[in-house]
């Protein structure tokens, strides 16, 4: 299923009572960062999640069971604000490696937790086994398309706020990068930046259709998805041109946005700005570049490296 530009729209005004209008910071004369970092439970996620909830509630009452989700860390997180914010019991899933802030973050919501598995995608399978079992209304972290509209609002207000020819969007699962080429609908280019060891999205248009692919590296407890989501494939495919960025650049470019701009982001936050530091994508002399810092949801401590 494509989402489309008019989907986006519905979800920004659904939302906007429930969301930040995030800011831009002026990082370099042709080069803005969009804030996530300051989003509702930290990342952008929280948009998906409202947008999920609400447009349930639109069509009846929700199951008693409330909602579920499994997560990385951030989607549990913002599926564990909205329904707080909301007045919906939420259940999430993580598996093992979820960093403890993002762990214990969830507990302070009110959600219930469950760490289980290795990898997101064990995570999720318990997580759908229970929803079976209970009935609660299910919030896939990247593969609906409620959610993706929810979060291609990001875009919306980025158009709003200022003028760009391309948008640098990180990719775990697709639902950010789906919903951003949904929003902008050709007004600007999408370049999809992944970790070289999580290539979801470069496999799966190396294959044409999504393919596992194996999870490792800084970026695996948030960008840990094993397989592009059906939705954002079919969003994206033909749309978006890609590059794939080392551990290393990811860990250096989280460490140049808390140094230069005291911004602090988590790997996955980091990953977008990545490509530009380290030469995967080098934009034209007058090109106007917008970077999605996506997520802020880590350890301070670790911070100045």
């Amino acid at each position: 299923m494509v989402v489309a530009r008019e989907d986006v729209e519905k979800a920004a005004v659904r939302i906007a009572p429930h969301i930040r209008r995030t800011p831009l910071l002026q990082a370099e004369p042709r080069l803005v960062l969009k804030l996530e970092t300051l989003q509702h439970s930290g990342s952008f996620k929280a948009r998906g999640g409202f947008n999920r909830i609400l447009t349930a509630r639109q069509a009846g009452p929700l199951p008693a069971a409330g909602v579920i989700a499994a997560s990385g860390g951030n989607h549990g997180m913002a599926v564990a604000y909205a329904a707080r914010a909301l007045g919906v019991r939420a259940e999430i899933f993580v598996p093992e490696v979820c960093a403890p802030v993002k762990v214990e973050g969830l507990r302070l919501l009110g959600a219930h937790v469950t760490q289980v598995g290795a990898i997101y995608s064990e995570a999720y399978e318990a997580s759908r086994k229970r929803a079976a079992e209970t009935g609660a209304l299910e919030i896939h972290a990247y593969d609906q398309p409620d959610v993706v509209a929810g979060q291609g609002t990001v875009a919306v207000e980025l158009l709003e706020q200022a003028d760009v020819d391309t948008v640098l969007v990180a990719v775990g699962g697709g639902g950010l990068v789906a919903g951003v080429v949904a929003a902008l609908d050709g007004r600007a280019g999408v370049v999809a930046v992944e970790p070289e060891r999580i290539p979801t999205l470069h496999a799966a248009l190396e294959a044409g259709e999504p393919v596992r692919v194996g999870v490792s590296g800084v970026g695996a407890d948030a960008l840990g998805a094993s397989q592009i989501g059906q939705v954002a494939f079919d969003t994206v495919a033909g749309r978006v041109s890609g590059v794939l960025v080392s551990d290393d650049v990811i860990v250096e470019a989280r460490h140049a946005l808390w140094r230069e701009f005291r911004v602090a982001a988590e790997y996955a936050g980091a990953a977008a700005l990545a490509a530009l530091r380290s030469g995967a994508y080098v934009p034209a002399a007058d090109e106007r570049v917008a970077v999605i810092v996506c997520g802020a949801n880590t350890d301070p401590a670790t911070l100045a490296g």
